[in-house]
């Protein structure tokens, strides 16, 4: 059984979740349950800067056609110059 938190929300905000949670046929505290949930994943699953931007490399449009498959190699060179000037 899960351990009772007390939280302190103002009116909007609790507003705003009850609505969420109507919306989607659960509970009030199932609803935060789910969000803080969602919460820990997101901060626990980057691990590294790459991790945080791996979706937005090669997205930008260049002169190179093949820079999308060659980006690890890429982006890994641009690391390690970065590094020896320091």
């Amino acid at each position: 059984m899960a351990n009772p938190v007390t939280l302190r929300l103002d009116e909007k905000t609790r507003r705003r979740i009850a609505r969420i949670a109507r919306g989607r046929r659960v509970s009030t505290s199932e609803a935060i349950r789910d969000a803080i949930d969602r919460w820990i994943d997101r901060e626990t699953s980057v691990h590294s800067l790459y991790d945080a931007v791996s979706d937005l490399i090669g997205v930008v449009r260049g002169r190179n056609r093949k820079r999308s498959m060659q980006t690890g190699r890429q982006f890994t060179k641009l690391l390690k110059r970065r590094r020896k000037r320091k």
